[in-house]
């Protein structure tokens, strides 16, 4: 606040008369003077100016310096008292805050200043007493009511608090606020009559809300009143017929009384209404699947679906309560594609998220689908290494290669060795990922290290045991990997043609046949990486027409070998 009487003598000073005109009229002690508060006034502007660039130290040097030219300017002491106010040192702000209210006290912002540092200082019935004052005095400083009666509410001197309420509605009129903070004062001192009066009259004198309808309603029925509370219920019904709030407060009401068919039928109306609150719809849904299951529950649930799907189409609240039942219904696929319709609306649900991902991972699963998910859950959640973690091996299973790599390195980067379980996994997809990617040696390290973590991963195993043989090298260590795997699981086709094929580069083609001969036998529909090999081994025991045959079985496939064609075309072996 620039203060008028500085301002004026600055101006005087730098515009008015001249020297010899002043020196005529003023003695040396007014000359004195005058020229202590221009000086004072050039400070206090200088200190307005770094107040206003929010350079909080220059400014307190500044007004300091005003102060020591004319210390009974209320305005410098305020200025002071504000810039100490803005760096939270109301201790020190408080003299200045007293000085600028003493020396005027008609000012009614030195006051609130003075009432503000009270409050921080946790001192509020010296803060109330100020507001006092400026409210009692007229009409001009009514605003600050609401200021007070909170004061008087947090101090627990409810009688002034009442006072002030009183005051602050002969000047509003009535409102919700203030009716609000005089029922709960009312309930506080156990006179329920009052607390029921002022929630008739915000009714009539505000008619139309339902929220003022269920305020008074809420207190009814958490104190026994169930009739009265149906009451005003169905008085505000008969004028407002189509309030889907009203009717959810008759149909608590009636089920709350045993009125079972009668209350379902107004909860049927409520969700019949695009009006009515998702959030309102969605959590008296899950109140209902709370209850006991029967069928009458079921068919009401049936119901109530249909209605929300139909006048709340796309909400994420309604997805996810329907998403629940399915879950609690076992029928988790149709639950996640609920939960994946809630997400794509609003994706900050990192639980959800994760139940959806892993809830999609399977031998079906649809990698394009998911990976929408974990990018999700990368871009939403940034700092959880769990989605890093499953949006690598999603990119992994996708051949995405160096986007897989990308997310895995940054999700053992988050992870800090935290989750042993999550490291042992993602150091196996990083060694697929690696390998397809050119980098061989770089992809056997990663495998070791999920293998130091769980010696016993049939995953790691396998892709390990499967790649050293066709790069041809550490064939027994590669043997004894895939021989633990078949032991465990011999009746897995896939880790079955891998033990073959490191057997056939090993050279014991009767071993690999044995293996695959087992491995053709447990696959409805081997694939043509196992025909192409079972050929291979059949030409090496000297069965030339029946390895062509399985060639030609594997002939058109995308993972057949590069050497396919040319073995159909002259008969023998190529690698």
């Amino acid at each position: 606040m620039i203060f008028r009487k500085i301002l004026i003598i600055f101006l005087a000073l730098t515009l008015g008369a001249s020297p010899g005109f002043a020196q005529q009229k003023l003695s040396r002690k007014e000359r004195k003077a005058l020229r202590a508060e221009s000086q004072g006034s050039r400070y206090f502007i200088e200190g307005e100016k770094q107040l206003v660039l929010d350079s909080m130290e220059k400014a307190y040097f500044y007004f300091q310096k005003a102060l020591e030219f004319i210390p009974e300017e209320p305005a410098i002491h305020y200025k002071l008292a504000e810039v100490l106010v803005k760096a939270n040192q109301a201790e020190k702000a408080l003299p200045y805050a007293n000085k600028a209210a003493d020396l005027d006290d008609q000012n009614k912002y030195y006051s609130l200043m003075l009432a503000e540092i009270y409050t921080n200082l946790n001192q509020p019935l010296k803060a109330a007493e100020i507001l006092d004052q400026l409210t009692a005095d007229g009409e001009s400083n009514q605003q600050y009511n609401l200021d007070l009666a909170s004061i008087y509410l947090n101090a627990k001197a409810y009688e002034k608090a009442l006072v002030v309420l009183d005051r602050a509605e002969e000047y509003y009129g009535v409102m919700e606020p203030i009716t609000v903070q005089k029922q709960r004062i009312y309930l506080n001192a156990n006179n329920l009559e009052k607390a029921i009066e002022e929630g008739k009259n915000l009714i009539e004198a505000r008619p139309g809300n339902p929220d003022y309808v269920m305020n008074l309603v809420e207190i009814l029925f958490n104190n026994n009143r169930l009739e009265e509370a149906m009451e005003v219920v169905q008085n505000e019904m008969s004028k407002y017929p189509n309030q889907p709030e009203l009717q959810m407060a008759a149909y608590t009401l009636l089920k709350e009384k045993g009125e079972i068919d009668e209350s379902n039928r107004y909860l049927f109306q409520a969700f019949a209404s695009p009006d009515l609150d998702p959030d309102v719809k969605s959590k008296a849904y899950i109140g209902t699947l709370n209850e006991i299951k029967t069928q009458e529950r079921d068919l009401v649930l049936d119901s109530l679906e249909t209605l929300m799907l139909n006048t709340s189409p796309e909400n994420a609240q309604i997805f996810t309560a329907i998403g629940q039942r399915k879950m609690l219904e076992n029928k988790q696929p149709e639950a996640i594609e609920f939960y994946k319709k809630a997400l794509l609306l609003a994706p900050k649900n990192d639980k959800m998220l994760e139940q959806v991902i892993l809830g999609s991972f399977g031998e079906n699963a649809n990698l394009e689908e998911l990976e929408k998910f974990t990018v999700l859950g990368v871009d939403e959640f940034p700092q959880r290494p769990e989605f890093w973690f499953y949006d690598g091996v999603v990119k992994s299973a996708l051949k995405k290669d160096q986007d897989a790599v990308n997310s895995l390195n940054k999700a053992l980067e988050l992870n800090s060795a935290n989750n042993s379980q999550l490291e042992q996994v993602a150091y196996s997809s990083l060694g697929n990922s690696y390998y397809n990617l050119g980098e061989k040696e770089k992809a056997f390290e990663y495998f070791d290290k999920a293998l130091k973590l769980n010696p016993n991963d049939e995953q790691v195993l396998n892709n390990y045991s499967y790649f050293l043989s066709l790069e041809k090298q550490d064939l027994e260590k590669a043997k004894s990997m895939s021989d633990k795997v078949v032991r465990r699981f011999p009746d897995n086709g896939t880790f079955l043609d891998t033990h073959a094929w490191v057997l056939f580069q090993l050279k014991d083609y009767q071993g690999a046949k044995k293996y695959m001969d087992l491995a053709l036998e447990h696959e409805a529909e081997p694939s043509a990486v196992m025909m192409e090999h079972y050929g291979d081994i059949l030409y090496h025991l000297g069965k030339k027409s029946e390895a062509i045959t399985y060639w030609k079985k594997a002939e058109g496939s995308p993972e057949a070998s590069e050497y396919l064609e040319q073995k159909i075309k002259e008969g023998k072996y190529h690698e």
